[in-house]
């Protein structure tokens, strides 16, 4: 016959496991609930980032294919902006001023070693069809525009 202090144990144990398995099982549920959950999240924002990137692509390349379709295409002639700049009577660093670049960059370009940038382009383009007055007469302005400039700082 078993003792009843062994009796009283086995009871005891049992119980508490009893009383454990109610309070650990529905964590369980909950966490395994949370963790699908985290799951799916994480496959959701897999997706969104690999559409994120796709649509990325897409409007990085189609801004630079609409700016080249829309825009004006212009030729740049090395030569011809030499020559140009001698016919209005310019020095390069006072065309550099009409265009916003260094005489430098105005030489780089007559030598074709370097291309202005589209913007820059834009400015060369207008400055084709300037006479000498007109060109003289907007160096004339900005250099009075940037004397006005130092004089108030």
């Amino acid at each position: 016959m078993p003792n009843i202090g062994s009796v009283l144990r086995d009871e005891i144990l049992r119980l508490s496991r009893k009383e454990t398995r109610s309070q650990v099982d529905p964590t369980r549920k909950v966490t395994a609930r949370q963790r699908r959950d985290i799951a799916e999240l994480k496959r959701q924002v897999e997706q969104l980032q690999r559409q994120v990137a796709l649509l990325l692509r897409k409007t990085l390349a189609a801004p630079a294919a609409a700016a080249e379709s829309t825009a004006p295409r212009m030729r740049f002639n090395a030569k011809g902006l030499r020559t140009h700049r001698e016919r209005l009577g310019l020095s390069a660093g006072e065309l550099g001023k009409l265009v916003g670049v260094s005489a430098q960059s105005i030489y780089n370009w007559e030598l074709g070693n370097a291309r202005p940038r589209p913007e820059q382009l834009s400015k060369v383009a207008v400055l084709r069809g300037m006479g000498k007055r007109e060109a003289q007469a907007r160096l004339e302005r900005l250099a009075a525009g940037s004397k006005a400039g130092k004089s108030t700082k």
